[in-house]
């Protein structure tokens, strides 16, 4: 019946009742359509995975052998009386939208998503729907991300000035998806050495490489040899390994985090780090408000994040929006 709800919260996640199926469930259901392999969002004991085919292998790496049913980008699938189809989220590799039509009514639930341009993945897809949910990791105008190109630049300049103090440069980022982007911004700006990684990044990596993405040649720090000056390389590792024992072997350095975060100041200082890169997988506020704009949809969910003030815009601007709660972990 055309106006119901396609998707409904349960304690295990969002629900389609009409397709029987669940969408990034956080408990173990019977069936999940996996929106990409980010552990807040793909978890084991799933009886069966449906998901992009681009995102297997980060999936296959990530939680193992399990049932999995790929679906290329736009292929239609049917779920008891819900046709589906997974779309370009623009997120990391592999990473969807899901699209559901029931009778005529079309629901859309974005996952994670971006709009920047990314080499590591495909572009968001705007899609027209009745009633779109959307992620707002960054729901709050303060958030406007530069441009990624200029950032990595300035990345690259970071190296070059702790060379010339005798520092290694130790960059902090999310260890699937973020690296990964990092890695192939530096590729195209060309002329760069191969950065050092963390084991932790290194796996993720590799798992990009063989999916065929090009990325900057990478060396493993474990692999280092012993007693090796690192100053004026690159070092990526992820945000776990700040303050650890880890960072031993590294005489001097300076640490910098590449995230949407690094937008508030504030949020640097508390990290305690000498620099502060604005790089996020997330869509900015402008680019949730086109996002929004381009489904048409009449209601609109906000989920994860600041949603508060999307939601009063909307209302406030005459399309029905409210809030699904759901509690999600750190993607790293």
């Amino acid at each position: 019946m055309k106006g119901e709800a396609l998707v409904v919260l349960r304690p295990e996640g969002m629900y389609c009742p009409r397709g029987d199926f669940y969408i990034d469930p956080s408990r173990p259901v019977g069936c999940a359509v996996i929106t990409h392999g980010h552990g807040d969002h793909a978890r084991v004991g799933m009886g069966c995975y449906h998901a992009s085919d681009a995102s297997l292998p980060l999936l296959q790496w990530r939680l193992g052998e399990q049932h999995y049913v790929a679906h290329g980008y736009g292929e239609r699938f049917r779920l008891g009386d819900a046709l589906l189809s997974l779309h370009p989220a623009g997120h990391v590799l592999g990473s969807a939208q899901v699209r559901i039509e029931v009778d005529g009514e079309v629901w859309v639930v974005s996952g994670d998503y971006k709009r920047q341009p990314d080499p590591t993945c495909e572009a968001f897809e705007p899609l027209r729907c009745d009633t779109f949910i959307t992620e707002c990791t960054f729901g709050l105008p303060i958030y406007r991300w530069p441009d990624t190109h200029c950032v990595v630049a300035d990345i690259a300049a970071w190296r070059e000035e702790c060379a010339t103090q005798g520092d290694a440069a130790i960059l902090y980022c999310y260890a699937l998806g973020k690296a990964q982007r990092v890695l192939a911004e530096l590729l195209a700006l060309g002329g760069q050495p191969p950065a050092w990684l963390h084991g932790a990044v290194d796996a993720g990596v590799q798992v990009y490489r063989q999916a065929g993405v090009p990325l900057l040649a990478t060396e493993r720090v474990a692999d280092a040899p012993r007693g090796m000056d690192f100053a004026g390389q690159l070092i990526i590792a992820p945000p776990s390994a700040a303050g650890s024992s880890w960072l031993r072997r590294f005489r001097r350095a300076q640490q910098g985090f590449a995230s949407g975060w690094m937008q508030l100041r504030g949020n640097r200082r508390r990290g305690n780090y000498d620099r502060g890169f604005v790089v996020s997988d997330h869509a900015d506020w402008p680019g949730l408000l086109q996002s929004v704009g381009q489904t048409q949809a009449s209601r609109v969910i906000a989920m994860h994040g600041n949603t508060e003030a999307l939601v009063r815009l909307l209302n406030e601007a005459g399309t029905r929006a409210e809030t699904f709660d759901l509690s999600r972990g750190e993607e790293d």
